[in-house]
């Protein structure tokens, strides 16, 4: 749709914010709405996610954002680089939104922190979407968004797929 010209990245992230807004899922940590405007203007629609808006699992580290692994006790710490998959996903024309939120260092399977409270499954409001990509997947599947990280040491990727209707693959070591 951004290449045939029907919708530009600023029109379609702007539908995302006001989805965000409109949403009751508790799904984002974090918004860079002026970087994402900013990106989102310049969006390069060739690049092959060019202008796609992004949510950033809140355990992935973006330069400037909050650095907080889903912790009360980390609250004021600030990344100081931004992590590989992200920029590779910047780099292919990727606009950042913001940080979807996670369970505190990823450590359970659900998405509920003293931080952030509760994220709720799309499918049914106070139900979790599993975690710890619990915010990543609710805003997928909740059509807020239509790409965001994760990450899977033990689940995190395929647990909340499974809770949302998504599909959730964990990639084998080293291939990717």
């Amino acid at each position: 749709a951004f290449r045939r010209g029907e919708r530009s990245p600023v029109e379609e992230l702007h539908a995302v914010f006001d989805a965000i807004d409109r949403s009751p899922l508790n799904a984002f940590a974090h918004l860079d709405r002026a970087r994402a405007e900013a990106a989102a203007a310049r969006a390069d629609v060739s690049l092959p996610f060019g202008g796609v808006p992004l949510g950033v699992k809140e355990l992935d580290q973006v330069a400037g954002w909050p650095d907080t692994e889903a912790c009360v006790a980390l609250a004021d710490r600030t990344a100081d680089v931004t992590s590989t998959m992200v920029d590779r996903l910047e780099r292919a024309g990727a606009v950042p939104v913001g940080q979807t939120t996670a369970s505190e260092f990823g450590g359970v399977n659900l998405t509920r922190t003293v931080l952030h409270g509760a994220t709720h499954n799309p499918w049914r409001i106070g139900r979790t979407p599993g975690g710890s990509s619990g915010g990543s997947a609710a805003a997928v599947a909740g059509g807020i968004l239509t790409l965001a990280t994760a990450g899977d040491g033990g689940g995190s990727i395929r647990i909340p797929a499974g809770f949302t209707g998504l599909v959730g693959l964990k990639a084998t070591y080293g291939r990717i």
